[in-house]
């Protein structure tokens, strides 16, 4: 790995674990515990650790590049989540307003990562996998505060576990765990399920409402993960469609 490319990660790293301590000591007088202060930088440190250890699969690269700082930005939202799921405690409705405005923001860079990527030229195998654990990990984490701020039942909780389901299924059958060609209907679903869950948590989206938006998000999740496990095990459209895009 040049040593360019690590200077450049650990920089873009430093900073914003300045920037999230910043944010939850700006928390602490709002209520925030040291729960929230101390799970959102353990996560961010394990964030930090899985970025560094991945990086070899950003060669030939030198740099970080933008793509991937946006992600690293999501990423550190998401550590901010992880915090706020850890202090528990009852979030009042203009929390509620700020973390979906923010959670649509951090979404909006998911759209832009992949276009960054490939301007730059910086596309790479590190960069593809670290959006999607990025999604999977925000995934969870608004499920779990859908769950908590008592906008679901704990079934919601299921949106955010199945990747790692899938994962943990692909350790008993080895063809789930080969890799999927990139695929519109995943990418698109993934995003619908995270706009439900933050809509789900927007105070103006009443109760029912909110539990029959991660309802139908989780639906379509499944039926996301279901067929990809289909093309894994070569069931649709023959042996041979096991890698096609989808």
């Amino acid at each position: 790995m040049p040593p360019a490319l690590r200077t450049d990660t650990a920089a873009r790293l430093a900073v914003l674990a300045g920037v999230l301590l910043a944010v939850l000591l700006g928390l602490v007088p709002l209520g925030f515990g040291w729960r929230a202060l101390a799970s959102a930088m353990a996560s961010y440190g394990a964030i930090a650790l899985l970025v560094r250890l991945g990086l070899a699969e950003h060669a030939p690269h030198r740099r970080f590049g933008a793509a991937n700082l946006l992600t690293l930005i999501r990423a550190t939202f998401v550590a901010l989540l992880i915090g706020v799921v850890a202090d528990g405690r009852a979030l009042s409705s203009g929390e509620r307003w700020l973390l979906a405005a923010a959670g649509t923001a951090a979404l909006a860079l998911d759209g832009v990562d992949g276009w960054a990527a490939r301007r730059s030229g910086l596309a790479s195998r590190f960069g593809a996998r670290f959006d999607m654990e990025v999604d999977a990990l925000f995934v969870l984490t608004l499920a779990a505060l859908a769950w908590q701020a008592g906008r679901a039942g704990a079934w919601v909780l299921l949106s955010g576990l199945m990747r790692y389901l899938y994962i943990a299924a692909g350790r008993l059958w080895p063809a789930l765990a080969t890799p999927l060609a990139p695929s519109l209907r995943r990418k698109t679903i993934c995003v619908l399920q995270i706009a439900v869950l933050l809509a789900a948590l927007a105070p103006a989206v009443g109760p029912g409402t909110a539990a029959a938006l991660c309802l139908g998000g989780l639906l379509l999740l499944s039926y996301s993960f279901a067929a990809d496990g289909l093309i894994q095990l070569g069931w649709s459209h023959g042996r041979g469609a096991r890698n096609m895009p989808t």
